[in-house]
């Protein structure tokens, strides 16, 4: 166990930023970062699971760094749909219903389980023994494209990637979604701030920019085809096209539901839209009552490669599930 006081270099640091400071050089920021969330450190006497918390001058820490040990999760021999494979990284179209991680309720049957599994002992303790490898995540209703990391400078470099969101390189994530309703604009720009919502902490909500953890949000989103009768009155449904401009929790799904345009099947965010599938014609509304997972789809991820520098762009076409409802609103009108 060691012992840190705060200094005023320090004032206003994250903990994890802090820890990562004045512990040991090969301790890395992520594996810091995996011990504060497991409970090992202690602030001021009180143990803190919270990485982003906020250092004041004087803050004492008791920082245990428990042995290394193998990865929790074990292989499992669970198919991979392989987009894209090197030495370097591993480029996966995820299938709806796969948790990426394993976490509490989902012990096995992941996509780690999966890719240690595949990958062998290269992914072991890349990114914290939890989530070897992973550099971003789709929810587990989500689908489509994900890269992981197979070593430590490509997870660093995909990792400062994500963070810079395409600003300044070749990162682009566009995804597919089917949404209620059909905004009169072809192409527009949602931005706000998002941030915990009010009563229920798992949901996140578009929040005032003062508000503590608010985070700036941008999502460009493009109409690809509206489903309605054929004389354009009461259009239903949308196909829709967004690319992050800012990777937030749930940010596509907020957004969508913010502007009144939640996705179809989102019971989270558009619970109150589900009877809108009993006054549709068939085969649309079959297809939509059937439907039980908010339809989105990662359909393209850029980057540039780690080692080589190409840029890379993987595509996947949304899955049978989303096509069926796709097919099923374009026929109803026709």
């Amino acid at each position: 166990m060691e012992e840190f006081i705060a200094e005023d270099i320090h004032n206003g640091l994250r903990l994890d930023q802090w820890l990562s400071a004045v512990t040991h050089e090969d301790i890395s920021r992520n594996r810091i970062k995996a011990i504060i969330e497991d409970g090992h450190v202690q602030l001021n006497g009180e143990t803190i699971k919270q990485p982003k918390k906020k250092i004041t001058v004087g803050d004492k820490a008791l920082f245990v760094v428990p042995e290394a040990g193998d990865p929790d999760p074990e292989a499992e021999d669970i198919p991979l749909d392989v987009l894209y494979e090197d030495e370097d990284l591993i480029v996966i179209d995820k299938p709806a219903g796969l948790v990426v991680h394993p976490g509490a309720g989902n012990l096995n049957g992941t996509l780690v389980n999966a890719l240690i599994h595949h990958c062998g002992d290269t992914l072991s303790g890349i990114g914290g023994v939890k989530r070897p490898g992973i550099v971003h995540r789709l929810d587990k209703q989500t689908s489509g494209v994900m890269v992981v990391a197979k070593n430590d400078f490509a997870h660093r470099h995909l990792s400062s990637q994500f963070a810079d969101h395409g600003r300044t390189g070749a990162m682009r994530r566009v995804y597919t979604a089917i949404i209620w309703g059909a905004p009169q604009q072809q192409k527009l720009r949602i931005e706000n701030f998002l941030g915990r919502g009010d009563g229920d902490r798992t949901k996140q909500a578009v929040v005032n920019e003062k508000r503590p953890g608010a985070r700036h949000a941008v999502t460009h989103v493009q109409v690809i085809e509206r489903y309605g009768p054929n004389d354009g009155t009461d259009q239903v449904a949308s196909l829709v096209n967004c690319e992050l401009e800012t990777g937030r929790t749930h940010q596509i799904r907020v957004h969508m539901a913010h502007i009144g345009y939640p996705l179809i099947g989102d019971d989270v965010y558009g619970a109150g839209f589900r009877t809108k599938a009993n006054i549709l014609p068939e085969p649309a509304q079959s297809a939509a009552n059937k439907f039980r997972r908010q339809s989105l789809h990662a359909r393209l991820l850029a980057f540039k490669h780690p080692k080589t520098g190409e840029i890379l762009t993987l595509e996947s076409e949304p899955p049978q599930d989303m096509q069926e409802v796709m097919k099923a609103f374009s026929n109803s009108w026709n």
